[in-house]
């Protein structure tokens, strides 16, 4: 990923790694400009005020690993751009100081749309200040259904089939009963137009073969003499007049020369003549049957000018040619076979719905179930890894409940003696609350949770749902606002976890999480003619001892400071090379 123009930072490269990835320096130095950053790449919103001072333009590029058969790469295709041949698909965003920007993906410029398309498919940015993933129902809905997996999944696959052929019963039966006199009206129109079609019983293509007739008809005296001259002129005349042989006859002529020659080189050649002569013959004889074909027929004539005189009729009405109409009838017939509004026809069709209904609902039942299972599993989960992110006290609950339907809804559904609506996921609305501590009330979870509080809701989260979650890079914004001493601890070994699975990357100010990183990269904050700039440089080793004990309140030019930092990093290293011998699964995919 490449920054240039944004914020404090002038130009800086940042090689993120396929684990985790930390970000740390000084307040202010410019740390947030890496997650800004990934927030263009990903379609955010443009702000020119973000663009550095006496810069032109803000640019942020960035490189997407994919495979071929990811959904990363048809977001690209449908755009128009290809990802290269090793599978890297390039991202770039600009924002112009005056606030315009453009996005380009693959080498093509795209709508900004397309990036937003393509980051919810390998991109989840978790900062104080966004939360939309975690706050939208549908996404609520969305995590408990990844929690749950198949059990949720296959219900849900079943309930949006039926669902689909119950909404078109419902839809098609309004539609008639609703229409009944503008239906007939319109099945009036299209018996009486196939009525006539089939009085003149068209066949495909006989416009064309008619045409081709009538011409022959017409100028048949005239087709004769052009004939007749030909075939004259290679058979010669009809008297047998020596004087006047026709082609073939002088072919003949060349042939009993040629064989009669001494000359073998001569003689050769006679077969070829002979073959001439052949093909000369087969055409003499086709003139020949074409002539006696020929016939000025009046009679014939007529008749295929009166049927033209038909056809032209239905082609005024139904279409450019007989194909168009007779493709006009077949979708008549079909429109006809939707338009009965007899009684009997209408009753059929309700106790389609009906039984479609009672379906719908067995499966909205089921689902229901399944997701109330799975919800008391996932609130439990959640709580657990949160005891560790400094907030013992919280709880959460997934709170799985019908939505009832309005009076007007046209999805409303009878399922156990209540009337709900029956969405594209279900009849359910999911709600993740937030008990923040022992006493307090049940709130949704954006009004229970400060802006740290949530930050870390969503790092449970991301913990609990890794092996159901597709999104490969996971990027973190200040998680850890507001903890410290053993709950920092905790937080840098659930991203270490994480990183076991995805690509993590971090914007912290806690040693204790930054010494569980596998890259760890410092943003540095100087002045350069009086402007303040600032670079990402790589830190490891023995400079990553002396990042850490900086971050330790300045303790970088202390022996304790440097021996806490060196702590730090034994019992990261500890916990990460215990992580690999459980042997857990490798990457999805980085960025």
């Amino acid at each position: 990923m490449r920054i240039q123009g944004l914020g404090v930072i002038d130009d800086a490269t940042l090689a993120l790694h396929s684990g985790l990835t930390v970000v740390t320096g000084e307040t202010g130095a410019g740390k947030t400009m890496v997650v800004t950053g990934l927030h263009l790449l990903g379609g955010g919103r443009a702000d020119a005020s973000r663009v550095r001072s006496g810069a032109q333009r803000a640019v942020v590029e960035g490189r997407f690993q994919t495979t071929p058969d990811s959904a990363a790469v048809k977001v690209a295709s449908d755009a128009g751009a290809e990802p290269d041949d090793d599978g890297g698909l390039i991202a770039l965003r600009t924002v112009n100081a005056d606030g315009r920007s453009r996005a380009h993906l693959g080498g093509r410029s795209v709508p900004n749309a397309v990036l937003a398309e393509l980051s919810e498919q390998v991109l989840a940015v978790h900062g104080q200040n966004d939360q939309l993933r975690l706050v939208r129902p549908g996404e609520q809905r969305s995590v408990l259904d990844r929690f749950a997996g198949d059990p949720v999944l296959r219900v849900l696959a079943d309930y949006q089939r039926v669902r689909a052929e119950w909404a078109e019963a419902v839809r098609e039966l309004t539609e008639r009963t609703e229409r009944s006199r503008e239906l007939a009206r319109e099945a009036d129109m299209l018996r009486h137009g196939l009525s006539e079609i089939e009085a003149v019983n068209p066949e495909a293509g006989e416009d064309a073969a008619l045409v081709e007739e009538a011409r022959r008809l017409a100028d048949a005296d005239e087709l004769r003499e052009v004939a007749s001259g030909a075939q004259h002129a290679l058979s010669g005349s009809a008297d047998g007049d020596s004087d006047a042989p026709g082609a073939i006859g002088l072919v003949g002529e060349v042939r009993r020369r040629l064989s009669s020659s001494e000359d073998p080189v001569l003689r050769d050649l006679e077969p070829r003549v002979a073959e001439a002569a052949a093909v000369l013959a087969d055409v003499g004889g086709e003139l020949g049957s074409y002539l006696d074909k020929l016939d000025a027929d009046p009679a014939r004539l007529e008749q295929v000018l009166a049927r033209q005189a038909e056809l032209k009729q239905l082609t005024k009405k139904y279409a450019a040619d007989v194909d168009g109409v007779l493709a006009w009838a077949e979708d008549a017939r079909a429109k006809l076979s939707k338009m009965d509004t007899s009684e009997e026809a209408l009753a059929e069709l309700a106790a389609r719905r009906d039984e479609l209904a009672q379906q719908v609902a067995e499966y909205a039942e089921q689902l229901s179930a399944a997701r109330a299972e799975a919800a008391g599993r996932l609130a439990e989960a959640v709580s657990e890894e949160l005891s560790g992110l400094a907030m013992a006290q919280a709880q959460l609950q997934v709170v799985v409940q019908p939505k009832e339907a309005d009076p007007s809804d046209a999805a409303a559904l009878s399922v156990g003696g209540k009337t709900v609506h029956a969405g594209p996921d279900g009849i359910d609305e999911v709600e993740l609350q937030l008990i923040a501590h022992s006493g307090a009330p049940a709130l949704p979870i954006h009004k229970g949770a400060s802006g740290g509080e949530l930050s870390r809701v969503m790092l449970a989260l991301e913990v609990v749902l890794a092996d159901a979650d597709t999104v490969p890079t996971l990027v973190f914004d200040e998680v850890d606002a507001g903890v410290g001493g053993r709950a920092a601890i905790e937080i840098g070994r659930r991203l270490a976890r994480l990183a076991r699975t995805h690509q993590v990357v971090v914007v912290t100010h806690l040693p204790q999480v930054a010494a569980f990183a596998d890259q760890h990269l410092v943003v540095d904050k100087g002045q350069d003619s009086g402007t303040t700039r600032s670079d990402v440089r790589l830190v490891a080793e023995e400079q990553r001892v002396v990042e850490l004990a900086r971050m330790l309140a300045g303790m970088d030019s202390t022996e304790t400071g440097r021996a806490h930092a060196e702590e730090l990093l034994e019992t990261a290293n500890t916990y990460k090379l215990t992580q690999q011998k459980f042997g857990r699964r490798g990457k999805k995919g980085t960025s």
